[in-house]
């Protein structure tokens, strides 16, 4: 069994970014991580945050569920700036 990943949570300010883009239900670019570590982009609105296991997600209205800590930027505001 694969080992699962450790969960790095993520800055509350930039969670606080992804709250009021979820309330303003806009289409948004999310550049993210994939499951086996590949760079790639979907264009959604985000649908839900909530927290599996100590773990945080997010759900768009496309299908996708991303880890908090696999996203790298939405609409050009990046997850590293705000660590």
């Amino acid at each position: 069994m694969k080992q699962q990943e450790v969960y790095q949570p993520i800055s509350c300010n930039f969670y606080d970014h992804l709250e009021a883009t979820a309330t303003m239900r806009k289409r948004v670019i999310i550049h993210y991580l994939s499951t086996t570590g590949k760079e790639t982009s979907t264009l959604a609105k985000i649908k839900d945050l909530y927290v599996k296991e100590k773990v945080e997600y997010m759900v768009l209205d496309n299908g996708l569920t991303i880890r908090l800590d696999h996203i790298l930027d939405v609409d050009g505001e990046q997850l590293a700036a705000y660590c």
